[in-house]
């Protein structure tokens, strides 16, 4: 055991960038159908209707299974420093104000972080600075512990990332915080008000 505290442990540029290359890697293997899916998504192209948005469900499994390919050799380490990024993107969008536009309970908020972060990095972006780009309803569990799990398989125990914060719903406090202190300074003032 190290007597390094990693408590604090945030993922490097390198490994956000590794992530989000497998993400895109996944994708690109499918063909052009989800690629157009993924781009009228960002776009938030006005030919898609209720059932086009959501066309993109039908490729979660490919999807997967592709990104389980491309990680196929990746030792403990990288997979635990690829479940550190996951970690860390779904955190950064555990936000009231994401919350707002896809709702759910607490494990349902997750999954609808699960569906950000697994469209990709240009559409977690778009999320993460506008919320209302989110799709309410718009679910994927398995991304939020994907490499956890692969880790766990592989070598027989769940992955440690150091990272001193937590995945679920409603963790980031800053995140729930800042929006409640904002309704509150937008709340009308009362006669008793000073």
């Amino acid at each position: 055991m190290s007597d390094v505290n990693t408590s604090t442990r945030l993922p490097t540029v390198e490994e956000e960038a590794r992530f989000w290359g497998l993400v895109e890697a996944a994708w690109e293997r499918l063909g052009p159908e989800p690629a157009a899916l993924r781009r009228a998504l960002l776009t938030r192209d006005p030919a898609l209707d209720d059932d086009g948005v959501y066309a993109v469900d039908a490729w979660w499994s490919a999807f997967f299974d592709s990104l389980g390919t491309l990680c196929a050799d990746l030792s403990g380490a990288e997979l635990t420093d690829l479940d550190r990024v996951v970690e860390r993107k779904l955190y950064d969008i555990d936000r009231v104000d994401v919350h707002e536009v896809t709702d759910g309970s607490d494990d349902g908020f997750l999954y609808a972080r699960g569906h950000i972060v697994a469209l990709g990095r240009e559409f977690y972006e778009a999320v993460r600075a506008d919320p209302t780009r989110a799709l309410p309803d718009g679910y994927v569990e398995t991304i939020c512990y994907y490499f956890a799990h692969l880790h766990d398989k592989r070598f027989g125990e769940w992955p440690q990332t150091g990272s001193g914060i937590s995945r679920e719903s409603c963790s980031n406090r800053a995140g729930w915080a800042e929006q409640a202190a904002e309704s509150v300074s937008d709340a009308p003032r009362t006669d008793g008000d000073h």
